[in-house]
């Protein structure tokens, strides 16, 4: 009864015009970011963070949620159409969705991502709105000895989860924690790593780093290839809605996708986007029904797991934000910086002290699914007209709003240096092949820890003995533990690196 009550009372602070406005212009720019390869949705948040200043709270946290599952949707158009993933998150759904498109079935392949996003998002939110009162509970039996076991757990959850080199995740995420270093110390007021430098006393700006790693990397890398690689080519769209036949196939595929992608959605370091690749792997290794086309060949079922999977993980990945204020990948931390600007303090508390926020803002997810649903079936001719935008046009201007946005949120021309040097360490660790997802979330959860390791450690009088005889605390740990001795096994390891491998 409790869930209904409030969930009309987030439906009537959704339901304002302006909050409704908000939404759809969150989901327009979200899937127009997910639709232009090379802007992510971690640089478009931090862009618009200092627009929120002057907008509502909750207006400003639905128009960001917005922009976040759009992007979710909006990556799959292009890599259905031109074997170009918008979003990382996009890069199994190019498998199959272009073979599709090349058949000239494009329709029913973005019909399929279209609709299984729809059903993940709506299912994904469902479970954020019952689960999170649960979860909030058990956030207030937290303390600082169980938040450091919890962001402990994060850390290797993040190794554990990162495609590629375990060694360049780990390498990724002390990178992070060491700059997260950088600043005055909180305990005794001490600058620590600043060289002498008085803009880097208040530590380096995160949005300086979202948009320099994520943004002027990806564009610097884009500019480094030639130029006939950076075209391109759209393909004809016939037909839109997928046959009897075709929802037979899917149906079960969206259903797997959803339940995977909403458990992997929680977990910290990028569950969205592990979510789709895991989904792939388990369809591909499912029979095959008589008849079906193979996997690789135009296998609806690529299509629709995946992206039910991403879009389901991108919805639950709310849950730690807004229950533990626990950021799980570097979108959610984006979204703690913009609850801080409107001097809210994300965790369990949100609920209580503001529950209109909390309660609007998951109600908004369900109306802003139905929007990216009604916005991205027949505007599909509008998206492949953005494509053929030259490159040369497309990157001075996120060059210069990226500027505008990161100069505005300090008033210093120090963020647009910083910026530009982490744009070059961003293509760096691009050619190098380092994810940099690790490292901000190291840079985000290093003060953190390092506060409620020192906090737990004053309240025990300096015995280390207090993170294993607390019993949440030490379950963290525990399971942290098994998390590494999994990962390390030879059988996991090379069944890990099989399914990121995967053709």
């Amino acid at each position: 009864m409790d869930l209904i009550n409030n969930l009309s009372l987030g439906f009537g602070v959704a339901f304002t015009a302006t909050n409704l406005l908000y939404c759809l212009i969150g989901c327009i720019l979200g899937t127009l970011i997910g639709v232009l390869p090379g802007i992510g949705p971690v640089a478009t948040i931090a862009m618009l963070l200092p627009a929120t200043y002057a907008l509502p709270p909750v207006s400003a946290l639905i128009m960001l949620a917005g922009i976040y599952y759009g992007a979710q949707y909006g990556g799959s158009t292009t890599a259905i159409l031109v074997n170009l993933p918008g979003e990382s998150s996009s890069v199994v759904t190019v498998i199959d969705g272009y073979q599709m498109a090349r058949k000239g079935r494009a329709g029913p392949a973005l019909a399929a991502a279209g609709l299984g996003s729809f059903f993940a998002g709506c299912v994904g939110t469902l479970i954020l709105a019952a689960f999170a009162p649960p979860l909030t509970e058990l956030a207030f039996k937290f303390g600082p000895a169980e938040y450091y076991s919890l962001m402990v757990l994060g850390l290797i959850g993040a190794v554990v989860l990162a495609s590629g080199s375990l060694l360049k995740a780990v390498a990724m995420i002390v990178l992070g924690l060491l700059l997260g270093l950088v600043g005055t110390d909180v305990n005794s007021g001490v600058a620590r790593f600043s060289f002498d430098v008085p803009e880097l006393t208040d530590g380096i700006g995160f949005v300086a780093i979202a948009m320099g790693v994520f943004g002027y990397g990806e564009i610097i890398s884009n500019l480094s290839r030639p130029e006939e690689e950076r075209e391109v080519f759209t393909a004809k769209v016939t037909g839109l809605f997928p046959t009897k036949e075709d929802f037979r196939n899917m149906i079960p595929a969206v259903l797997r996708g959803t339940a995977l992608g909403s458990s992997l959605g929680v977990l910290p370091g990028g569950g969205a986007l592990l979510s789709a690749f895991a989904a792939y792997t388990i369809e591909k290794k499912t029979k095959l029904r008589p008849g079906e086309v193979p996997f690789g060949k135009g296998n609806i079922r690529g299509v629709a797991a995946p992206e039910s999977a991403n879009n389901a993980g991108s919805q639950t990945s709310f849950i730690p934000l807004l229950t533990l204020g626990i950021p799980p990948n570097a979108v959610m931390a984006l979204m703690v910086g913009a609850m801080t600007i409107h001097n809210i303090q994300p965790g369990p508390q949100v609920m209580t002290s503001n529950p209109e926020l909390f309660w609007g803002l998951i109600a908004s997810m369900w109306l802003g699914n139905a929007m990216l649903v009604i916005l991205n079936l027949p505007l599909i001719g509008l998206w492949i007209k953005l494509l053929s935008v030259p490159y040369r046009f497309l990157f001075p201007s996120i060059v210069l709003f990226c500027a505008i946005g990161v100069y505005s949120t300090n008033n210093n021309t120090w963020d647009i240096w910083m910026v530009g040097v982490f744009g070059f360490i961003g293509y760096a660790f691009y050619k190098l092949g380092c994810e940099p997802a690790p490292l901000l979330l190291g840079f985000i959860l290093g003060p953190m820890m390092e506060e409620n390791l020192r906090r737990a450690l004053l309240l025990s009088r300096g015995d280390w003995s207090v993170f294993v005889t607390r019993p949440i605390s030490a379950g963290l740990l525990a399971a942290a533990l098994l998390l590494l001795i999994i990962v390390l096994l030879p059988a996991v390891k090379a069944k890990r690196e099989e399914a990121f491998v995967e053709d």
